[in-house]
């Protein structure tokens, strides 16, 4: 890798880091980066999932005051994530790219519109209580921790828009504000990350100057990418969701 490449690939993970902290998606920004330094799509796939690794745990520290009062909801939805990242990477090891890369682009459009219509449905599920009637389901229930296990094995396998399927589940399941779904977002995304990297420095090629140059990135970003996105109102995150997760699509229809 020449020293071009390596500044590339650092400024990548610096991006991916901030971009993962506020809305996922950074993948769509390093994977790429690797694949032009010449690395195979399967080791660059690996060395981007150890990379991330640092910048996942980041960002959810970086989130931490809005994880107050979330620590058995975490624990409970954390348990699926965990299963499901290593399904997905032994997924990853298994499975030929296009077995699974042909429903990508379908969940990521799906779980766009479950974020743009999340204020809407949200508004009509509101309505539907009687006055001061808690929700049935505080911790989305069955629904949301097998949505989230199964929105993990994808996380597991390529990670792309990961975090926005996640929003768009907990957007629609849970009734608290945006950012602190963001912040159990980040914690879930962490969790994934980390199994499916254990997973991966036993059982695959990875290149270490890679993983080295977008840890180190990816976990400057994530501190940069906390200290941003708290600040947005739910409409600009909502909205930042939306066009990142869009330009995420496009790219995943024209590989």
């Amino acid at each position: 890798m020449t020293p071009v490449e390596m500044l590339g690939v650092f400024a990548a993970g610096v991006g991916a880091g901030a971009m993962n902290a506020v809305v996922g998606s950074g993948t769509l920004v390093t994977f790429p980066v690797l694949l032009a330094t010449g690395l195979s799509p399967l080791t660059a796939t690996v060395s981007n999932a150890l990379g991330l690794v640092p910048g996942a745990v980041s960002g959810a520290v970086g989130y931490r005051r809005e994880l107050a009062g979330q620590a058995r909801r975490v624990c409970r939805l954390g348990i699926g994530s965990a299963l499901g990242g290593i399904a997905g990477a032994t997924l990853l090891l298994a499975l030929p790219a296009e077995a699974f890369e042909t429903i990508v682009p379908t969940l990521v459009g799906l779980a766009l519109v479950l974020v743009a219509l999340q204020p809407l449905i949200g508004k009509k599920v509101r309505d539907r209580r009687r006055p001061g009637e808690r929700p049935a389901r505080p911790d989305g229930g069955w629904p949301l921790f097998t949505g989230l296990t199964l929105a993990s094995v994808y996380g597991g396998y390529f990670a792309a828009a990961q975090g926005i399927i996640y929003m768009s589940l907990m957007g629609l399941l849970l009734d608290e504000p945006l950012q602190r779904l963001n912040a159990v977002k980040n914690v879930l995304v962490a969790i994934v990350n980390t199994v499916a990297a254990t997973f991966f420095l036993f059982v695959a090629d990875f290149d270490w100057t890679a993983v080295a140059l977008i840890a180190v990135g990816s976990a400057l970003g994530g501190q940069l990418g906390a200290a941003t996105g708290r600040r947005f109102s739910p409409a600009v995150l909502r909205s930042v969701i939306v066009v990142v997760g869009t330009v995420a699509l496009v790219q995943l229809l024209l590989r």
